[in-house]
């Protein structure tokens, strides 16, 4: 079996694609897998670590407005989707893979679209309530559409070719060992975790909110240890603010880095997790069991960030922050009031496990190869 699998610019979009990959080459050894992102994107990193071949093209999103700036942007932006599809054409014909995966992003655009003009089998995995404007555009033409919410269903064209599966959680997540995870890391058994990310991207307002958590940290001599992924955006600059507002990050309990490659082992050894509210991250959460504060992107497509966090606040699985009501010492309080009550945070864990959807694999697994099969 040959699995072409695209998608990419943020993490939520590559993720799943390295969820299926592995998923399909436990069940088939023999499974080729080869992926399509861009050269920019957090893709060119996580894809080449997993061992997998990259191939990249150049690829921008479209802009929704209809002024003359917008417009002429589109133009340029389609005339680029153009030549990287002929490069896709080509690519793929070398290839000549089984089936072709798209897993959202405008990354994933030319190799779909490229396979649907070859008569190659095309899945499409939707991983958010509300789809993306790739995801539709391609939709039709798909052989398979995969959704993780049932909202997602009527908005990429409805039919018997939509299936529900929920979205793949990766197997190192999925059988994390906590006890394991923590002495990896060198954590006492009484010293608690908290792990932070907004993203492989990054998020400017966030982190510079979180520069601030983490100056009130080392001034108020906080006791647990705390790990925060800037993303790449906020790499160059957010360890030079926190320490201009009074954070001591030398000799302390605050680790910053730029990506943690490492998200199973310290998502499994972690107390508590404050991040966005992304549909693969909610899906490793509750695979975990673990309780987090949840800050949605207001920056996404009809809000549909907030409808997930919600989802899990509704059952008790974590607490919403906006970020419109984000302050550095709401954040720290709500962090410490969190880390001050194990039982609310087991109850929050236990709450999300509940939710955790740990067949989506098999499903999806069955689903590519009954597109193949047709």
């Amino acid at each position: 079996m040959k699995l072409y699998i695209t998608g990419g610019g943020t993490g939520g979009h590559v993720t799943p694609g390295l969820a299926i990959a592995r998923y399909f080459q436990s069940k088939r050894p023999d499974t080729e897998v080869r992926f399509a992102g861009t050269a920019t994107g957090i893709e060119s990193r996580l894809v080449p670590r997993e061992g997998f071949p990259l191939d990249t093209f150049e690829a921008v999103g479209l802009r929704r407005s209809l002024s003359l700036s917008a417009i002429g942007y589109n133009l340029r932006a389609l005339s680029t989707a153009n030549a990287s599809r002929a490069k896709a054409r080509k690519l793929l014909r070398t290839y000549q893979p089984d089936v072709v995966i798209g897993c959202g992003g405008y990354a994933s655009f030319p190799v779909v679209s490229a396979a649907q003009k070859l008569g190659i089998p095309t899945v499409l995995l939707e991983v958010n309530a509300l789809p993306g404007v790739t995801t539709k555009m391609l939709a039709r033409k798909a052989d398979k559409v995969l959704i993780c919410f049932e909202e997602a269903r009527a908005l990429v064209g409805g039919g018997e070719k939509v299936v529900l599966t929920g979205s793949p959680v990766r197997g190192e997540i999925v059988f994390a060992d906590r006890r394991k995870a923590r002495e990896k890391l060198g954590l006492a058994d009484d010293e608690k975790l908290v792990v932070s990310f907004w993203g492989s991207m990054g998020a400017k307002y966030m982190n510079e909110h979180m520069a601030g958590m983490l100056a009130l940290e080392t001034q108020k001599g906080t006791r647990f240890r705390h790990v925060h992924a800037t993303g790449a955006a906020a790499w160059q600059w957010l360890p030079q603010m926190a320490r201009e507002q009074g954070a001591q990050l030398e000799n302390s309990t605050i680790e910053l880095t730029e990506y943690i490659y490492d998200m199973a082992d310290y998502m499994a050894a972690a107390d508590l997790v404050i991040c966005r509210a992304g549909a693969a991250t909610i899906g490793e959460l509750c695979a975990l069991g673990r309780a987090s504060i949840m800050v949605p992107s207001p920056y996404v497509a009809e809000n549909h960030q907030e409808k997930n966090a919600r989802a899990l606040e509704n059952a008790g699985a974590c607490e919403v922050l906006l970020e419109n009501e984000t302050t550095p010492e709401k954040l720290l309080e709500m962090t410490e009031r969190l880390l001050s009550d194990d039982e609310k945070r087991a109850e929050m864990g236990r709450a999300a496990a509940k939710l955790a959807q740990l067949d989506a694999g098999e499903k999806i697994y069955q689903q590519i190869l009954e597109a193949v099969h047709r």
